[in-house]
């Protein structure tokens, strides 16, 4: 993996799909939010940056004081001599804590072309001081769901507009709604959205993640609903982002990290 990847994962990542994804109209794993503001990192103290050589690639969330979970698109080709993740901090470049990543835990059904699967647990190589700033979202169980409509929270330092190449410092929030699985599946084509995917979005677009958020949380709550994965564009309407599932993806993070 070389110091471009991040870049060449957003390009090449748009061929990887299958074709009733849409792959001439730029659908591809992406972080995102567009639509939202600034938000302390003591509203959502679980919010990390994942770094590749300290520069930030993708958000993640802890889930504990020695680890974090994140895409799995973000660590696909990495080792984790490469990774660390910066906690503690709104600002994406400074302050907080700092720690490497020891170990990748990459779901081995982790599908590039389809984007399933995509969730990563990340083992860190000494453990996080807990405190305001930093600490674990709540993890569901493997039965939680929510209904269409409920409310909930995406976070990260991704772009705030599509296509834009450059990333705000300061942490931003929006707020989005679940979408139903019928509907996104009615939005993306048939097969394009698995049970460990989620969809959330707004119907006007003008809210959602973008390319830079990729990894980050979505929570209802305090509670960890889906990592930010993919979608068609950011915010556009009628295309909601896709996250991964949590809930369908708990047993691979107590697998792995035991939690």
């Amino acid at each position: 993996m070389n110091s471009f990847v991040f870049v060449v994962l957003l390009v090449a990542s748009a061929s990887a799909v299958p074709p009733y994804l849409r792959t001439k109209n730029s659908l591809l794993p992406d972080g995102r939010i567009i639509g939202g503001s600034a938000i302390s990192i003591s509203s959502v103290p679980w919010q990390v940056s994942l770094q590749y050589y300290s520069s930030h690639i993708c958000g993640g969330s802890i889930i504990s004081a020695n680890w974090v979970v994140t895409a799995a698109h973000c660590t696909d080709g990495s080792s984790a001599s490469q990774l660390s993740i910066r906690a503690g901090t709104s600002t994406r470049g400074s302050g907080g804590q700092v720690v490497n990543v020891a170990r990748i835990y990459q779901n081995p059904s982790y599908n590039d072309r389809l984007i399933d699967y995509d969730i990563s647990v990340l083992q860190l190589s000494s453990a996080l001081t807990l405190n305001s700033n930093v600490a674990a979202v709540g993890l569901p169980s493997a039965s939680t769901s929510w209904s269409a409509g409920t409310s909930s929270l995406v976070t990260g330092w991704g772009t705030t507009s599509e296509g834009s190449s450059s990333l705000p410092s300061a942490l931003q929030g929006v707020t989005v709604q679940i979408v139903s699985q019928s509907s996104c599946s009615s939005a993306y084509g048939s097969g394009s959205i698995t049970d460990r995917m989620l969809c959330a979005g707004v119907t006007g677009g003008g809210k959602d993640a973008c390319q830079g958020d990729s990894g980050g949380p979505l929570v209802v709550g305090s509670t960890l609903a889906g990592i930010v994965s993919w979608g068609y564009g950011c915010a556009r309407p009628n295309y909601p982002g896709v996250y991964s599932n949590v809930p369908a993806l708990r047993s691979y993070i107590q697998q792995t990290a035991g939690i």
